[in-house]
């Protein structure tokens, strides 16, 4: 494994819900190095969405250290927390999130278009994207043309096209069927591969055993952090 990307140190979070105040972290500490395939699982509540928010740059924590790529985010600003988002974190979540009125390409040329990448680039990179999910023949269809599958797929093209260096999924399996869900987790296997490293957040036990290490939450804290030999 490479250095490591992502570190947790005694992490909180409160959320003020009125006069009563809510727990979503209690102090968790973990570290991810460059190139694992890490699960975080844990039942609604535990603490897992929150976590994702977290790694993903989207929320800040109450109190403790977290770092991403060696940077720590709570002395970022907000326009350098974005940068460190477009630059080294790719997002696919349940619902896939596809602009409807744009084409499958357009879709996954978004994001380069947000780091100034030059037209012509654009479309050459996310055709090469597109070719690796096996979408390479569905460029001008439109979103609402393809089956779940399909539309995870290009979410996961869009999400590599800017060759983070993390991939964040968030319950990616959680709306297709068990075969596509299975085709989806091959595909994230496959990326995780060539280097960069896979984190995806699941109440789903048969994705935490498919990963090559599962963090498992409940209560806002760690219950098991555990590398295992992925069922495949």
């Amino acid at each position: 494994m490479g250095e490591t990307i992502i570190r947790m140190e005694n992490v909180t979070k409160l959320y003020e819900m009125g006069e009563s105040v809510v727990h979503a972290l209690r102090g968790i500490s973990f570290s991810i190095d460059q190139g694992e395939f890490v699960s975080i699982m844990g039942p609604s509540g535990s603490g897992k969405s929150t976590c994702m928010n977290m790694i993903g740059c989207l929320d800040r924590p109450t109190s403790g250290i977290l770092e991403i790529g060696g940077k720590e985010t709570a002395k970022m600003t907000e326009k350098e927390l974005a940068v460190l988002r477009n630059k080294t974190i790719g997002f696919v979540f349940q619902q896939y999130h596809l602009l409807p009125n744009m084409t499958v390409l357009e879709n996954v040329m978004l994001p380069l278009r947000y780091q100034g990448v030059e037209r012509t680039k654009r479309i050459v990179l996310a055709k090469e994207a597109l070719e690796l999910v096996d979408m390479g023949d569905r460029l001008s269809h439109g979103p609402n043309e393809l089956s779940g599958g399909q539309k995870q797929r290009v979410a996961i093209a869009r999400a590599m096209v800017t060759k983070p260096h993390i991939i964040l999924a968030d319950e990616p399996t959680g709306a297709l069927d068990s075969k596509t869900g299975a085709q989806v987790l091959s595909l994230f296997k496959k990326i995780n591969e060539s280097g960069t490293t896979i984190v995806i957040v699941t109440h789903d036990s048969g994705i935490g055993a498919s990963t090559d290490r599962c963090i498992k939450l409940f209560d806002g804290n760690i219950q098991s952090d555990e590398h295992q030999v992925p069922v495949t």
